[in-house]
Formats: C-alpha cells, sequence, structure tokens
C-alpha cells in the first residue's frame, strides 16, 4: 500500500501531522510520500525518513503520480487540488482532508464552495474529531463519506527536559500573525497580567512567511501602545523537534502558554506544550477540547473576557499546587489517549473499506 499526502506548504500544524503519521504508518508497513506545492515554512528544517516533494508544476506533479502509482492521495485543505490530481491522470482513490480551515465561518464558505469539486473529484472526507468541521460536512455535503480520525501526537519526543529556569516568568504563544489566532488579545492579556506580574517576560513563536500583510502594522502599533516591546522575544521558524526545549523553559520559569485562537481544527501547538508538563490556557476554540478538560489538564477562558482570562492566568501562576497537578495530569492525559498505533490502525481500516489493503 503507497499513498500520498499532499498540503500547500511545510509549516505549521499539518506538517508536524504528517510527519508523525508518515512515520507511524510506515511502520506498519505502509509507504508514505508528501507533496507541498510551495518551498519554505519552519517545517523544512525537520528531517524526514520518508519521500517529499517540492513543486507546483503539473509535469513535475504528474511524473511523481505516474513513478510511484498510489493506490490512495490524501488531500489536505486544497480542494482545488482534487480537479487538478485528476485532469493530470490520477485515477485512484482521492480523499479530502479537512484540516487548518480557520474560523467556523470560512470552514462553513469553503466547503460550500468545494461542493463540485468533492461531487465530482473525491471519494471522501477525512476529519479530526473536530465538532463544528463534522457538523458541517453532515449538514452540507451529507452524501460523502466521513471517516474522523484523531491526530497524532508525539508523546514520547515530546516529554518536559529539566534545566535551568528562566529568571523570569514567561507567557509564550505559538501561531500565525493572522485574524483567527487572535494575536491581539493574547497581547491584552498579558498586558494585564504584566501588573501583577511586573518581571513577565512574553515568548511568541510564529512563522514570518506566513503573516498576512494586513496584520503587521497593527501588530506593532499594539506592542507599542501596550508598552511591551522591551517585554517580548520572537522566535521564528524553530523547528518542531526543538520546542520541548522551549515548552519545557515556560513551565520552568513558572508562566505558561496561552492560546488565543478563535477556532482551532485540532491545536498541535497546545498538545505538544501539555505533553511537555507546560501549563496552558486556552479559548475554547474546539478543536483543543480534544485534550483540554478545565482544571483536570488544562484552562479554558471564554474568548473575548480579558478579565477572566487574567484570573485563570494568575491561578495558574500563583496557585502552586493546582500548577502541578494540571502538569502532571496533562501529560497523562495526552499519553493515555493519543497515539501512534492507534492512527495506523484507523487509518489501515478507512484504506481497507476501499479494497486497498
Amino acid at each position: 500500500m503507497k499513498v500520498l499526502f499532499t498540503f500547500y506548504i511545510p509549516s505549521g500544524g499539518v506538517e508536524t501531522l504528517n510527519k508523525l503519521r508518515c512515520e507511524s504508518l510506515q511502520r506498519s508497513g505502509i509507504e508514505c510520500h508528501v507533496l507541498y506545492l510551495m518551498p519554505g515554512g519552519s517545517g523544512s528544517q525537520n528531517k524526514t525518513n520518508f519521500p517529499v516533494f517540492i513543486s507546483s508544476i503539473d509535469e513535475e506533479i504528474k511524473e511523481v503520480l505516474e513513478t510511484h502509482n498510489y493506490d490512495a492521495i490524501i488531500v489536505t485543505s486544497d480542494y482545488l487540488l482534487l480537479k487538478r490530481l485528476r485532469e493530470l491522470g490520477y485515477g485512484g482513490i482521492l480523499i479530502y482532508e479537512s484540516q487548518g480551515l480557520g474560523k467556523r465561518s470560512h470552514a462553513e464558505d469553503l466547503i460550500k464552495d468545494a461542493i463540485p469539486y468533492f461531487r465530482s473529484y473525491c471519494n471522501a472526507v477525512l476529519i479530526p474529531p473536530t465538532d463544528h468541521l463534522l457538523e458541517l460536512f453532515i449538514e452540507i455535503c451529507p452524501w460523502l463519506h466521513r471517516y474522523v480520525i484523531p491526530n497524532i501526537v508525539d508523546v514520547q519526543s515530546f516529554q518536559h527536559i529539566p534545566a535551568e529556569p528562566p529568571a523570569d516568568p514567561v507567557i509564550a504563544w505559538v501561531g500565525r500573525l493572522e485574524s483567527n489566532k487572535n494575536w491581539r488579545e493574547y497581547l491584552r492579556i498579558a498586558h494585564q497580567i504584566r501588573l501583577h506580574k511586573p518581571n513577565l517576560h512574553l515568548w511568541m513563536f510564529h512563522d514570518p512567511e506566513l503573516a498576512t500583510e494586513d496584520q503587521k502594522q497593527p501588530f506593532q502599533e499594539e506592542l507599542q501602545n501596550l508598552g511591551l516591546n522591551d517585554r517580548l522575544s520572537t522566535f521564528t521558524n524553530i523547528p518542531n523537534h526543538v520546542m520541548p526545549i522551549y515548552y519545557s523553559s515556560i513551565a520552568n520559569s513558572g508562566g505558561f502558554l496561552l492560546s488565543t485562537s478563535i477556532t482551532e481544527g485540532f491545536g498541535y501547538a497546545v498538545a505538544e506544550a501539555i505533553c511537555c508538563t507546560c501549563p496552558v490556557l486556552s479559548t475554547d476554540s474546539d478543536g483543543v477540547r480534544s485534550f483540554i478538560v478545565h482544571n483536570i489538564s488544562g484552562k479554558f477562558y471564554p474568548l473575548g473576557n480579558i478579565e477572566t482570562a487574567v484570573n485563570e492566568g494568575l491561578e495558574l501562576m500563583n496557585n502552586m499546587p493546582l500548577r502541578n497537578a494540571l502538569r502532571q495530569q496533562g501529560r497523562n492525559y495526552m499519553v493515555t489517549r493519543y497515539g501512534t498505533e492507534k492512527y495506523a490502525q484507523s487509518f489501515r481500516e478507512m484504506m481497507n473499506s476501499f479494497a486497498i489493503f
């Protein structure tokens, strides 16, 4: 069995997912390749033990298809590629994967726009157990067969790494400078917490190549208005395998990871931080419900409610018995629920349903 996964660019949660699942599936005897349409992104620094192609040229993509004769192709997010692959001669199983579609309203618009492509070129849809995505596909595309498989989290590589803690507490944020990631709320919450913690530092992990142009200037202005310039450290294009060091440092500092997203399909950064026993405070952005249980494995706050977020964040920093319990319970929660073997079994069952063995 040979499968190809496709996405726009080697960056973010989808790049992490592709790396983890290809490694897992290959251990179970499924040969995996990945095609990215564009170069760049932090994921280009991550080493892989499977073939990765980067091209948006029809002739080169066609050569890959004809050379490897894939049993199935999983097309992540880019529904236009479904038609393109069929026109390039691919006649096998074509599965659309819904990941990283952003806000619910954006996901709804995209799915509606994709209806003709799903009808004409697609055999099924693959989604994580994210409520709003499942609801949208049931409502908009009731005829399209659905497979729901939880994403993989690398609980072995993402563990706490003991080290000398930073001198001051850190509130960290991981994402892109775009509206759905809601960076503005992160800055405003951190600004308020700093009134209680004057020595607070801010760490932001983002990929400048993926920042939207209309967000760059407002970001700098907000940073200036809140007086946070001297508090902020920006980390760009950090390879995924290095992140456990940073998550552990955040945990050791007495701080936490803050996720302010409006909607998440899964939320890899939050899941990986929990694996490293880094406390997390997050909006209830749907996908993170898979692994955050309030005051058990992490904390939620209502989107837009700065006051509640500040109170929850301060409790994470000041209430040491609760903090220590969340750190250990969060790690245990991830270990017991997310494993590579479970993904491989579910993926193979999906392939077998198409008579691919």
